[in-house]
This record gives structure tokens, sequence and C-alpha cells, in this order.
């Protein structure tokens, strides 16, 4: 029997740079061409071979589990991740499920951005204790948030191209075994293992869109409209 894949969306935030469009639905449940945002996720890591993924819901969390369900339409099996009580942020919403993503190593993916990465290509690479995706900086960040030499993520600075954290990385267990179940970043955890050469990481340069407002997300749709019109 072949290993199980593991990944985690994560979906519980408010999207308040999308409102209105997120006072009555959640983010993830926005429609991105012909699919939900969250739908391009499940059907790309169904496609990759993954096999049980976790979803934390927050805001408006109960129409996720509705719509998805169990994941068995995608072939996969999914769990939930609950903090609509309290949200824990990046770092505590990776931290609270992690029982339930039983492999050591497991991707992670946010529920707001959109790729066309195909998913299979990412592993931690060995004694890195996580692996990310970086892609150029985009115009609403231009500072980025990495330097990368080799394949070994650094702080940004003065003398090397900086890049963009995508959103997508794989990450072990160990990362977060000193962690405690709390609201936390991701990024200060991070950013304590980049001097020890912990960290690693590779630059996408597909397609990748962060959809952090609605004027993203307009752009996106256009995208994905004349893409489906080439195909046609």
């Amino acid at each position: 029997m072949a290993e199980k894949k593991y990944a985690m969306i994560l979906a519980a935030g408010r999207g308040e740079r999308l409102r209105p469009l997120t006072d009555n639905t959640p983010k993830p449940l926005l429609k991105a061409g012909p699919r939900l945002l969250i739908e391009h996720h499940l059907h790309s890591l169904s496609t990759a071979g993954f096999s049980d993924v976790v979803i934390n819901i927050g805001h408006l969390g109960q129409q996720i589990i509705d719509q998805i369900g169990d994941g068995s339409q995608y072939q996969l099996s999914i769990q939930y991740s609950d903090e609509r009580n309290r949200v824990l942020e990046t770092g505590g919403g990776i931290f609270k499920p992690l029982p339930l993503l039983k492999s050591e190593n497991f991707l992670v993916i946010n529920g707001d951005i959109w790729t066309d990465l195909d998913l299979s290509t990412l592993q931690v690479e060995i004694d890195s204790l996580a692996h990310l995706v970086l892609v150029s900086n985009p115009v609403h960040h231009l500072q980025g948030d990495f330097s990368l030499q080799g394949n070994l993520l650094h702080e940004r600075n003065n003398t090397e191209p900086s890049w963009t954290y995508s959103g997508i990385g794989v990450f072990s267990h160990s990362l977060f075994q000193k962690c405690e179940e709390e609201r936390f970043a991701l990024a200060p955890l991070l950013h304590e293992h980049l001097a020890e050469g912990q960290i690693t990481g590779e630059v996408y340069n597909g397609l990748w869109f962060d959809i952090g407002t609605n004027e993203r997300l307009v752009e996106l749709n256009h995208l994905l409209k004349n893409r489906g019109k080439r195909k046609g």
C-alpha cells in the first residue's frame, strides 16, 4: 500500500480586504473561474497524489463544511480543525491539528491563493525543517520576504534578490516541537531557523495569485476566462 500523503489548507481567515464579498461568504468559497478557490486546491492535491487533507475553519466555517463535506467528491479524505471560537493565525492554525497530519512531512497551502504549480514536485529535503515555494515579489509586496542562496533561505538583504513566500510549503513536525497551542504567526518561527540552515526553498516562475483584494480576484477571473477560451 502506498504511503499516505497529508496536506493542510489554511482557510480560517476573515478576508477583511475582500469585503463586502466575504461578509456572507468565506474567502475560500469565492469563485475563481469555473471553480471555488478551495476547489482548485483540492483538485490539485488529489491530482498530485495526496490522500488526506485538513482544513482549518473560522469565519463562516460551517459553509465550508457544508460545501466540501468529507472530501469524497474530490477523491480525498478531509477533516476539519475548528477555530470558529478563536482564530489561531498561521502558526497556531498549523500546530493545532498536527495529530491529524500523520506523515512526518506535510504540505500546507494558503486558501486565498491560486497557482498552477504541480504540488507533487514538493518535498522537505534531508535535515530541513521546512521547504518553501517562493515567487517574484508582487507589486503589493515589493520588499519580499527572504533571500535565497542555492536552496537555503536567508534573511532578505541589500546584496541579493529577495523573494516572496507563496503561501505554499512542506513542513516537518519537528519545526513545531517547541510550540504550544496558542495564537501565533508562522513567519517568526521560520525566521528562528534561517541562520541554522534548516529552511530550504525554491522559486516558482509559473502562475501565482494572492487573492487579497477584490481587484486581484477580478484579475484572476479575467485570466481564467481567457485561458478557458483558448482551450475551447
